[in-house]
């Protein structure tokens, strides 16, 4: 599938404030799932230095150093044009020493997969492990039947809910709700399969949606570590694993860490800011060209 997505962010200040370095996650991967064919970001007010940069999870993100003047707002228009790949999520064989958790990951993959694997504050709060450990009994500790079970779980036990700030909610307090956004259940997805001792990131970007609806909203889902399959993709608040209607832009262990925008005032600024926001995504035929941002 080919896409064009358009994504406007406005922040309005309720005084004057000066700008300090910020940080965009707003550019989708381009790997071996996604290419990314065309990026553009507008800034206003117009930063001093803007410079692409990689951070320590491989994602490509854009820093900002705004000059020395006051403003009373931060508008951040993107539009890119990405070609995503993955037709078929399923297409690997697991290693066998894989097939059945719990996983006993070589020393050298177990050293590289550490940040993906231990959140004991997410993993094992609430009844988190009791789900997990119940679900896991359930498939008869197979891998693949776990994450297929655990993201139909979460899909048919919650009901979703809109909330566009504010941080994920505690896994066990998901659980125990059954209720949340996006964020919330992936949160409790990642918590679930950390229960188990299965490596799992969180993963900001776009999701294709309904094709009539006129905008759309950032989406999040989790992807997971699978010997042999390498980082694979499951969304829980559509039930699924994710295939080519979904567009990663960051990912990371911690879902702060894969937030859209991030940046400072200058200290002692006792502004409230207001954020508002527009995401047109449009599938486009395999010659056509993006439009204009």
């Amino acid at each position: 599938m080919r896409y064009c997505i358009h994504h406007s962010t406005h922040y309005t200040y309720s005084q004057p404030v000066f700008l300090q370095h910020h940080v965009l996650r707003l550019r989708p991967r381009s790997d071996g799932t996604q290419t990314l064919h065309r990026f553009e970001v507008q800034v206003e007010p117009e930063p001093q230095l803007q410079s692409t940069v990689v951070d320590l999870e491989g994602n490509t993100v854009v820093g900002l150093w705004f000059p020395n003047t006051s403003t009373s707002y931060l508008t951040i228009k993107t539009c890119a044009e990405v070609e995503t790949h993955r037709t078929n999520p399923f297409n690997y064989f697991t290693l066998g020493w894989a097939n059945q958790l719990p996983i006993d990951y070589p020393v050298s993959l177990a050293a590289s997969l550490q940040p993906y694997l231990g959140h004991p504050q997410l993993s094992l709060s609430g009844g988190v492990v009791d789900f997990a450990q119940g679900l896991l009994h359930e498939v008869d500790n197979r891998l693949g039947d776990f994450l297929t079970a655990l993201t139909q779980r979460i899909y048919n036990d919650c009901t979703y809910m809109t909330r566009h700030e504010g941080a994920p909610f505690p896994p066990g307090l998901t659980w125990q709700t059954k209720q949340g956004s996006c964020r919330d259940f992936v949160v409790l997805f990642i918590a679930a399969c950390q229960a188990v001792g299965v490596a799992a990131r969180f993963v900001s970007g776009y999701q294709e949606g309904d094709p009539n609806q006129s905008a759309h909203d950032l989406h999040a889902w989790a992807e997971v570590y699978i010997p042999g399959g390498g980082w694979r993709g499951f969304d829980p608040t559509h039930g699924l694993a994710v295939s080519d209607r979904h567009i990663a832009v960051a990912t990371a262990p911690h879902p702060a860490q894969a937030a859209p925008v991030t940046g400072t005032l200058r200290e002692g600024s006792p502004a409230q800011a207001t954020l508002t926001g527009q995401i047109h995504i449009s599938a486009l035929s395999e010659s056509a060209e993006a439009p204009s941002a």
